[in-house]
C-alpha cells in the first residue's frame, strides 16, 4: 500500500505552499487507495509552538482532507539519539563547534545549500563537556555505500551524490537532530513509500538516500513536485508573512472551495506554480 505525509514543522502558521503540498500528497495515495499521514516536526527548540498543531488540524479539516496522525517528532528523541551513538561509533560522524561567522571566515566554496563546511572541525573527538554538532563525513559515507540511486515518479532514476552539499549537520548544538536525520528516520518509522514534497527539497534527496543505505532503511519513491511563488519569485515562507490559512478560515474563506482551485491551479493574483 502506497503511504505518502505532510510533515509541517509549528514555528508557523501553514500558507498557500503549505496546502498545495498536502493536497498533492493527499490526493496521490487517495488516488491509489493510500494512507495520508500527518507528522508535526516539533524539534525546532523555541520555535516550535505546540498550539499551532491544533491550528494544522483545522486548516487540513478545512481544506477537506483526510488524514491519519503519526506521532509528532518530540516523542522520537531516544532514536535520534540512538542512531547518532551509532553513526559516531562507526567514525562517520564528527564534533563541530564551528560558528556560521568561522565558516565564512574561511572563504568556502559555495553549493545548493550555500557555503559548503570547508572541515575545519574533521578528525576531532567528541568531548562532552564542549557543546558541537556532530557532522557527516561525506567521503566516508560514501565510500562505505558505494554507488546507489533513487528514483523519483517525476524526475526518474537519479545516482545519489551528497558530496555538493559537504559535511552536512546530522545533529544540531540546538536540537536533537536536524532536518535530515529526523525526517529519514521518521519516514521509516512511519512506512512512508512515497515522500512527497516540493522540488525545492530535491537536491537534499540525495543526502537522505545516503542516510537510509548507511543505516540499512527501507527506499521510498519520491515525487518533488512545483512549488508556488510570489510576484517576485520567491517560494511562500513563513518568514516573510505569506498569508495563514487559519487567517482565510476565520475569515469565513470556503477551505473546500479553496482546495479546488488549487487543484485546478487557480491561484490568487501574484501567485504561480513553477518548476525549479
Amino acid at each position: 500500500m502506497i503511504v505518502s505525509r505532510f510533515a509541517p514543522s509549528p514555528n508557523g502558521s501553514l500558507h498557500l505552499g503549505h496546502a498545495y503540498a498536502a493536497i498533492v500528497a493527499h490526493d496521490l495515495v487517495r488516488e491509489r487507495g493510500g494512507r495520508f499521514l500527518l507528522r508535526v516536526e516539533d524539534i525546532d527548540g523555541e520555535r516550535s509552538r505546540p498550539e499551532l498543531a491544533d491550528e494544522f488540524r483545522a486548516d487540513l479539516e478545512w481544506l477537506g482532507l483526510e488524514w491519519e496522525e503519526v506521532p509528532a517528532q518530540s516523542t522520537r528523541l531516544a532514536s535520534y539519539e540512538e542512531t547518532a551513538r551509532e553513526l559516531l561509533h562507526r567514525g562517520l560522524l564528527y564534533p563541530c563547534t564551528c560558528t556560521r561567522a568561522d565558516i565564512q571566515a574561511a572563504e568556502p566554496r559555495f553549493g545548493p545549500e550555500g557555503a559548503i563546511y570547508p572541515g575545519t572541525c574533521k578528525g576531532r573527538l567528541l568531548d562532552p563537556e564542549k557543546p558541537a554538532a556532530l557532522r557527516l563525513d561525506v567521503d566516508r559515507a560514501m565510500a562505505e555505500v558505494g554507488e546507489i540511486f533513487w528514483e523519483d515518479e517525476l524526475a526518474g532514476l537519479i545516482m545519489a551524490d551528497p558530496r555538493p552539499f559537504g559535511d552536512v549537520v546530522l545533529v544540531r548544538k540546538d536540537a536533537p537532530a536536524s532536518y535530515h536525520l529526523a525526517m529519514t528516520l521518521d519516514d521509516a518509522a512511519d512506512g512512508v513509500t512515497l515522500v512527497t514534497r516540493g522540488q525545492d527539497l530535491f537536491a537534499l534527496t540525495h543526502v537522505h538516500r545516503v542516510l537510509q543505505a548507511l543505516l540499512d532503511l527501507p527506499v521510498p519513491e519520491w515525487h518533488h513536485h512545483p512549488i508556488l511563488v510570489d510576484e517576485t519569485g520567491q517560494k511562500l515562507a513563513k518568514r516573510r508573512g505569506s498569508p495563514s490559512l487559519a487567517d482565510r478560515r476565520l475569515a469565513g474563506e470556503d477551505g473546500r472551495e479553496l482546495a479546488g482551485a488549487l487543484r485546478a491551479e487557480e491561484f490568487p493574483t501574484g501567485i504561480s506554480l513553477v518548476s525549479t
